[in-house]
């Protein structure tokens, strides 16, 4: 299962939309870096957030998920307070080959700082923004800029295309939107 290199990520980008906004040359300067990079694609944060939040006595529970567990914000820079985490999105909608699995990977800036971020596997024909976890594990609140690099996503191919796709399965995250919250 190769990781497919940057040709192949601007290639698909360009003729075939697996990426758009797509950014062909990594920025760096003065920002969280972001863009085409040699074996993947560094995503930027959008400036929506959901943050965590216990002020309404809410139990987060992924069969019956309430807004209450949240607060929402709309801004260049959120805070995420100590040992908590938020939702957010990426700017960049991705429309994933058949042959193709993507797995994500946070920065690095971001990781030393004890801030975490998960995606799960963006699968075969999935299509969409990208809801993204950000977790801060330190006791102090963390700063997540917005409109910068958040997280790095890889491409890897398969032998050969899967025999029931994301799409084929009519996926409950397909085509999502801004910051999706679970669905059961």
């Amino acid at each position: 299962m190769p990781v497919m290199p940057d040709s192949w990520i601007r290639r698909m980008a360009r003729d075939h939309g697996m990426i758009e906004p797509f950014v062909e040359n990594q920025k760096r300067e003065g920002v969280i870096s972001y863009g085409l990079s040699s074996y993947g694609y560094d995503a930027r944060v959008a400036r929506d957030f959901k943050i965590f939040t216990d002020v309404n006595g809410a139990i987060v529970d992924p069969k019956h998920f309430t807004e209450d567990s949240f607060v929402s914000r709309e801004t260049d820079c959120c805070v995420i307070p100590p040992n908590s985490f938020a939702l957010a999105h990426t700017i960049e909608h991705f429309r994933i080959p058949r042959d193709i699995l993507v797995v994500c990977l946070g920065k690095s800036t971001y990781a030393r700082c004890g801030i975490i971020v998960n995606v799960t596997p963006l699968e075969p024909e999935w299509e969409g923004q990208v809801t993204i976890e950000i977790s801060n594990t330190t006791p102090l609140p963390a700063r997540i800029y917005a409109e910068e690099g958040i997280c790095q996503f890889l491409f890897l191919q398969g032998a050969e295309p899967c025999d029931i796709s994301y799409a084929d399965k009519r996926g409950k995250y397909m085509g999502q939107h801004g910051v999706t919250p679970p669905r059961l």
